[in-house]
Parts: C-alpha cells; structure tokens; sequence
C-alpha cells in the first residue's frame, strides 16, 4: 500500500529538525570542551600530562605519523575541496555540491576565526603555547571536513564505506596531532564538532531531493548497510568516550587509590582515546543524518 503524500514531507521535516538538534550540540559541545579544558585548572593539568607524556614517545612516532600530519597542509585543503566539489558535478548534483562545499569552506573558515579571533587561552600549567589558544585543530578540520562534505555528494550506496574512510581518516589525523605534540585533546575534540556543526546546518536548510533521486538508487539498498556501519562506529564510539572520561577523572585523584601505570600513562591514554572517541561518534552521527537529509522528493 503506497504512503500518504504527507510522509515524505514529514519525515524531510523530521531530518531537518535533528539537523538543526545536531548543529546546535556540537556548537554547544565545542564551547564545553573549551570551558573544560582549556579556561579550567583540571582539565588544563590533564592536557600538560598528555603532552608531557607524548614527549617520552616523540621519538618514535615522529617518523610515521609525519605523512599522516601532511594531510592537513593547505595544498591538501585544496585538494580535497577539488576533489569533493568534483565528485559532486561529475554527478550532477549542484545543490549537494555547493553544500559540501559551504562544509569544507565553512568549517576550515569557523575553525581559523575561532582559535584565532574568538575564543582565548590562559596559560596556567605548564609552558608550550602558554597564552596561545590552539584549539580547534586546523589539521583534523581539514581532513574531517573533506571527508563529511563527500557524504553529501557521493552515491547513496557510496556512504557507509564512505563513512568508515572518513572516520578511520579522522581518527589517524587527530591521534598523529596528539602523539606528535602538535594539538592537545582538546584541540581534536573541537575540529571535529565544528565539522559536526556545518555538515547540521548544511542538512537542516537543504531543499527536498538536493541529492538523491529515486531513479538513481533505490533505498533499501543501503538501509542495512547504513545501519550496520552505524552501529559498529557507535559501539567503538561509547566506550572510548567512556574511557576516556574515566582516565581524565583517575589522573585528577577522582578515582582509584592505586592508577594501574602512572598518571601520566593514563592521561596519555585517555586522550589518545578522546581522539578516537570523537571521530567515531561524530561519523556515526554524521552518516544516517546524510542519508535521511538526502532522501529523495
């Protein structure tokens, strides 16, 4: 039995609104990670120890994270803005093209006006950067951005595996920053919650049909698949913010008389794990909010 004519309409109007939900938590989710742990003394203790930590092991990561932090250069802004908007026209969807790449541009853009012009950092542990607010990452904006601006333009089949790329991406660009002392946890959270934000607000004002069309790929086809992925990046997801958590709150004295290694070990691991949490939370989110945005009329 077909479906009424108000269903669609009512299930773009369902999309919209948790689009808007989205934007609005991760813009709300990037001030708390601020507040928390950069104008605090808490969470700035935690993040001298994970980069005090990341010192110890420099060394050995250097070498092979190295091409890992090249991908967040500018040349590769550009490429991968090129090779998103490309992918988009090859399709010829122009709607889904120009709001990936309102994404890319919008999230590198709120990224740099952000950390340089908005929010500010006052040293009160500890001496790298001391006063200079780093947070959110330019490096893991770049590849993040990229990555969910192609959710928006590649085939509707296309974006599970699309999104396990993208998260797998993410997660390598935000662990190298972290492991090589360029950004502090935090720094990771953010950039990926600034894409988080664009990718909402692209959702929640996109016109019915502005990428997929119903001759082109039928949708129980990547229903499963799309739940699927969802599903296992979400199972990754919650104990790794979980953990995290609880590492954070063991190096501040708040749990375990007797830590397993020491505190430092154990704010390293934490926020090597909020990296890791973040990327996978936010491609979990990010993938059924494409498919339910870019439904077709």
């Amino acid at each position: 039995m077909p479906r009424p004519a108000t269903a669609r309409p009512a299930g773009r109007a369902r999309a919209r609104l948790a689009a808007a939900v989205v934007a609005l938590a991760a813009a709300v989710g990037t001030w708390l990670v601020w507040w928390a742990m950069v104008t605090t003394w808490p969470g700035q203790r935690v993040e001298e120890l994970v980069f005090v930590t990341a010192d110890l092991f420099q060394d050995v990561v250097n070498r092979p994270v190295e091409p890992v932090l090249l991908l967040g250069s500018p040349p590769w802004l550009v490429t991968g803005f090129l090779a998103v908007c490309g992918v988009g026209l090859a399709r010829r969807r122009w709607g889904a093209t120009a709001m990936a790449a309102t994404v890319v541009l919008g999230s590198n853009l709120t990224t740099q006006v952000v950390k340089d012009g908005v929010l500010y950092r006052t040293g009160l542990v500890g001496e790298w950067n001391r006063d200079i607010n780093t947070l959110p990452s330019g490096h893991v904006t770049v590849v993040a951005a990229a990555w969910a601006a192609l959710l928006l333009v590649v085939p509707r089949r296309r974006r599970p595996a699309t999104a396990l790329a993208g998260c797998a991406t993410t997660c390598a660009m935000g662990l190298a920053t972290i492991a090589d002392r360029w950004h502090r946890p935090s720094d990771v959270v953010a950039a990926v919650l600034v894409v988080v934000l664009w990718v909402g607000l692209a959702s929640a004002v996109a016109p019915a049909g502005w990428a997929d069309r119903p001759h082109d790929d039928p949708l129980a086809r990547a229903d499963v698949p799309t739940r699927l992925v969802t599903v296992a990046l979400g199972v990754v997801a919650v104990p790794a913010a979980g953990l995290s958590a609880l590492a954070a709150a063991a190096t501040e004295g708040h749990l375990w008389a007797v830590l397993p290694w020491d505190a430092g070990l154990t704010a390293y691991a934490g926020g090597l794990l909020a990296a890791v949490a973040i990327a996978t939370a936010a491609f979990a989110v990010l993938l059924p909010l494409s498919q339910a945005a870019a439904r077709p009329r």
